[in-house]
C-alpha cells in the first residue's frame, strides 16, 4: 500500500489524527489519486476554461469514468431543471399570471401546492431518462461543434435556431397528438390535464414519461443536425422559459402563427386542440387548430363570468368524451359549500 495512503489510515486507527496532519495526509491522498490517473483536463469549449481542483480527483472514479458522468450529469440535469423552474415560474407568478384565475370555476382546491408537488415527483425521473442523451453528447457521439469556424457552412451558426424550433415543433406536435390517444392518455397525459386552468408552476407538472417523451425531440436534434454548444445551452433554458409562458394565462399572442398561451389555454381546457408547441402550422395540417376565443383578448372579459361558464359548460361535455366521470375538486364548488 501505498506509504501517503497507509499514514491516514494509521493515524485514524491509533487516534493520534489532529486538524493539520488530517489535511497533510488528505492533501497526500489526493497527489495519489492525481498520479495514478491517466486523465488530462481537456476544456468543453474555448470560450470557458474551468480547470478542475485537486479535490475533483479524489473519487475512485476518474474524472473520465462513463458511471460518474452519468451520475454528474443526473445531478446537473435535475438541480439546474428545478432552478429553472423555481426561478421562471416565480417570476412569471409574480409579475405575469393573472390572479382573476383564482376565481375560475375549474380552478382546483390547493392547486399551485399540487402542481409543484407533482412536479417535484417528475423531475428525478426525467432527469433520469434525459442523462443517457447528455451523457452521449459528452462523449462525443453527438454533432456537436464549437466554434464559429467549425459550423458546416456559413451562417449555419444563425441558420441552426429555427431549424431546431421548426424540427422540434414538428416532432412534439406528434408525440403530444400520440398521447391523446385513449390508449395513452389515461395512463400518462392525464395528470398534466388534471390542470385545466393552469398556472406557471402547472408548467413542469407531467407523468415523468409524459414530460420525458415530449422532450426527446431537444435531445435527438444535436444527433441528427449540427449544435453549436452555446447555442443548445441558451435553447435549453429557452424551452423551460417557453413552457412556463405558455401556462402563465396571459394572452398577448394574438396571432395566428404562434401558439402561445392563448392557444394552449384552449388546449388544457378543450383537450383535444393546439398540440403545438411554438407554432400553429402543424395544428393546422393535421386539423386539430382552434383559435382562441376573441374575448381572451380583451381585459374586460377575458376573466368575465359569461366567458367563464361558457368555457366551463364545453369544457364539462368534452371532458365526458376524453375522461368520463370528472375527478378534481374544484375551488369553487368548496366555496358554493360553505355559502349554502
Amino acid at each position: 500500500m501505498n506509504p501517503r495512503l497507509l499514514g491516514l489510515q494509521l493515524d485514524i486507527a491509533l487516534g493520534t489524527i489532529t486538524l493539520s496532519n488530517f489535511i497533510e495526509d488528505a492533501n497526500n491522498t489526493l497527489a495519489l489519486f492525481g498520479d495514478a490517473s491517466a486523465y488530462k483536463y481537456q476544456p468543453a469549449t474555448t470560450y470557458l476554461y474551468v480547470e478542475p481542483s485537486k479535490y475533483a480527483y479524489l473519487s475512485a472514479w476518474p474524472r473520465d469514468n462513463i458511471y460518474r458522468q452519468a451520475f454528474s450529469l443526473f445531478l446537473i440535469t435535475w438541480l439546474f431543471g428545478v432552478i429553472l423552474y423555481f426561478v421562471f415560474s416565480s417570476l412569471s407568478y409574480v409579475f405575469v399570471f393573472d390572479k382573476a384565475t383564482f376565481k375560475h370555476p375549474k380552478y382546483l382546491r390547493n392547486q399551485i401546492r399540487m402542481e409543484i408537488a407533482q412536479t417535484m415527483e417528475a423531475m428525478p425521473i426525467m432527469s433520469i431518462l434525459t442523462t443517457p442523451f447528455f451523457l452521449a453528447e459528452v462523449r462525443g457521439y453527438g454533432k456537436m461543434y464549437d466554434t464559429f469556424a467549425e459550423e458546416p457552412f456559413p451562417y449555419y451558426s444563425v441558420l441552426q435556431f429555427p431549424l431546431f424550433l421548426f424540427f422540434t415543433d414538428f416532432c412534439i406536435y406528434w408525440i403530444h397528438r400520440g398521447l391523446h390517444h385513449p390508449l395513452i392518455y389515461k395512463r400518462l397525459h392525464k395528470p398534466h390535464h388534471k390542470w385545466i386552468m393552469p398556472t406557471p408552476y402547472a408548467s413542469h407538472a407531467f407523468h415523468p414519461v409524459d414530460g420525458w417523451s415530449q422532450s426527446v425531440p431537444y435531445h435527438v436534434f444535436p444527433f441528427i443536425f449540427p449544435l453549436q454548444k452555446w447555442a443548445y445551452v441558451v435553447l435549453f433554458v429557452f424551452i423551460n422559459f417557453w413552457t412556463i409562458m405558455i401556462h402563465d394565462g396571459e394572452y398577448v399572442a394574438n396571432s395566428p402563427v404562434i401558439n402561445g398561451a392563448a392557444c394552449h389555454t384552449m388546449h388544457h381546457l378543450y383537450f383535444n386542440y393546439n398540440y403545438g408547441q411554438y407554432f400553429t402550422l402543424w395544428d393546422r395540417v393535421g386539423g386539430s387548430y382552434r383559435k382562441p376565443n376573441a374575448e381572451l383578448f380583451q381585459r374586460e372579459t377575458k376573466m368575465g363570468k359569461k366567458e367563464w361558464e361558457k368555457q366551463a359548460k364545453e369544457m364539462e361535455n368534452i371532458l365526458q368524451t376524453v375522461e368520463g366521470d370528472d375527478d378534481r375538486h374544484y375551488l369553487g364548488e368548496e366555496e358554493t359549500k360553505k355559502t349554502t
